[in-house]
């Protein structure tokens, strides 16, 4: 009982004698001797005589139906069915997992000098310091790079192995951005071919703060400028091919174009030997870069832009007794590398130059809006209105309500100045102000004999104070801007001061 079981294979099943004259058999027939062996088992079942409470357990290891009855009734259906199923599988042991092949980790990006050492000779113009990015190269990263040298505000005629920046190389400050996948960029540095016989000088090119990338070794290399000549010579200011070249230096920050460089070599060797036409043209030649598009959308922009950031600063002049007046705020310092990341790449005449520009000054004024002196002025809980209403104070002018509407407007409808890109945006709207472009000309005319000509602040050495800046403004604006007639630019390109930057 009962006398129908069902179990999974691999179950076994047990059978108890309760009575005399029973017994259990397999097959569908009796068998003699009341014993039978279930097809897979080699044990029979209970022997003849067996007593009651004797007991037999079979397991059933295959699937089937299997009949028992008992002996000697099986004629009588006392019979009984075991139905042996393949049941559930069994859950198998899992599988181990291969162990994951690892992902390997990036190796991280390294920016560094390709050389702690480069040589150039004097009259090659150019030398190109490499920075190389290695490692994962898939995102964009940058390092700021600068030259120094040891000379100080040593005379250009000295002889200690100390390369200058005012006689031997321009100086070269900035930032190189690397875009996803590259992996080398050039930092170019503009040599001068002085005629002071001085042996090998050095100066040095540092990179730092990386961004997006780790600095590795080396990240200063040693320049060496390998004298050209066996004898000091003659002035080369003199030269119209060299006083071209170091005006495109000066003022533009770059190599000549071929077509500029002929072009203003002609303006001056069309006067063949009439020295006062000479003279004159090369004045005319020298103002014309100040006056150039290319620097007046560079450098000059610059100016305006520090103008309308932060004012002028106060400066002292002894003309008619001490006295403070407004001069501009910029110095030297922050006007030459800001000069050259707007005129980076940009060749007024090329194709495509005014793309160039025009990327340059975008970016420029949204990295200059986000410099902590900027957001300290002007912090981003200024209204829009308000925001503006201080960069035209600043710049000294009163906007026409369209200018006005049209500054405040960068900002949609926000109530606040926290818009990165429409506070750059707003910026240049007031630096590129026609009245405070028109307003502040003379002063940055006067500003840049100094800065370009004389590679200095107004009241660095020699000078002490600006004096010499108030003079000069002064004349300019006597003469209504005629540089010619106020004999500004001559005065400082026939100075000592100028000419021995290059020779004696």
């Amino acid at each position: 009982s009962p006398n129908v079981v069902v179990i999974n294979v691999g179950d076994s099943v047990r059978w108890t004698f309760l009575s005399d004259g029973h017994n259990v058999e397999s097959g569908s027939s009796c068998t003699p001797n009341n014993q039978f062996c279930l097809p897979d088992d080699t044990n029979c079942s209970f022997a003849p005589n067996a007593e009651p409470g004797d007991r037999y357990t079979h397991a059933f290891n295959s699937v089937g139906t299997f009949s028992y009855f008992c002996q000697p009734h099986c004629a009588n259906g006392m019979t009984g069915t075991v139905i042996v199923q393949a049941g559930p599988s069994a859950t198998p042991t899992p599988t181990p997992m291969a162990t994951p092949t690892a992902t390997p980790t990036p190796a991280a990006s390294i920016l560094q000098l390709s050389s702690a050492g480069y040589s150039v000779g004097e009259a090659e113009q150019q030398v190109n310091v490499t920075v190389t990015r290695s490692g994962d190269t898939s995102s964009t990263a940058s390092v700021n790079f600068a030259t120094s040298d040891g000379a100080g505000s040593q005379a250009c005629n000295v002889v200690n192995g100390f390369a200058s920046s005012r006689c031997d190389y321009i100086s070269a400050l900035g930032t190189l951005k690397f875009a996803a996948g590259e992996t080398s960029k050039a930092v170019s540095v503009l040599i001068i071919n002085d005629s002071y016989l001085e042996g090998p000088e050095t100066f040095n090119v540092s990179i730092s703060n990386p961004t997006g990338a780790s600095l590795g070794s080396p990240s200063t290399a040693t320049v060496t400028i390998v004298d050209n000549g066996s004898s000091t010579g003659a002035n080369p200011i003199d030269q119209p091919g060299f006083f071209v070249t170091e005006h495109y230096y000066d003022f533009l920050n770059r190599l000549p174009d071929s077509g500029g460089l002929a072009f203003w070599i002609n303006e001056i060797t069309s006067c063949g030997s009439d020295q006062a036409c000479i003279q004159l043209k090369r004045i005319n030649v020298s103002a014309a870069y100040f006056l150039s598009i290319e620097f007046q959308q560079t450098g000059y922009l610059v100016e305006r832009m520090y103008k309308a950031a932060y004012g002028s600063a106060s400066g002292t002049s002894i003309i008619g007794g001490a006295h403070q007046l407004p001069v501009p705020i910029v110095r030297f310092n922050e006007f030459l590398p800001d000069t050259q990341e707007i005129g980076q790449g940009v060749v007024v005449g090329q194709t495509g130059w005014e793309t160039v520009l025009e990327n340059n000054k975008q970016a420029f004024a949204l990295e200059f809006a986000q410099r902590s002196r900027f957001t300290t002025a002007f912090p981003t809980t200024m209204t829009p209105a308000q925001f503006v209403n201080q960069l035209f104070i600043n710049a000294g002018v009163t906007p026409s309500s369209t200018d006005l509407a049209a500054a405040i407007g960068e900002f949609g409808s926000a109530m606040n100045t926290s818009d990165a890109a429409a506070r750059a945006r707003a910026l240049r709207d007031v630096s590129e102000n026609a009245t405070l472009n028109s307003q502040e000309f003379n002063r940055a005319f006067v500003l840049m004999q100094f800065f370009g000509y004389l590679r200095r602040n107004p009241n660095d050495p020699q000078d002490t104070d600006y004096t010499g800046y108030e003079f000069w403004l002064t004349k300019l604006n006597q003469f209504n801007g005629d540089f010619v007639a106020a004999e500004m630019v001559k005065a400082f390109i026939t100075s000592a001061e100028y000419r021995q930057r290059f020779g004696p």
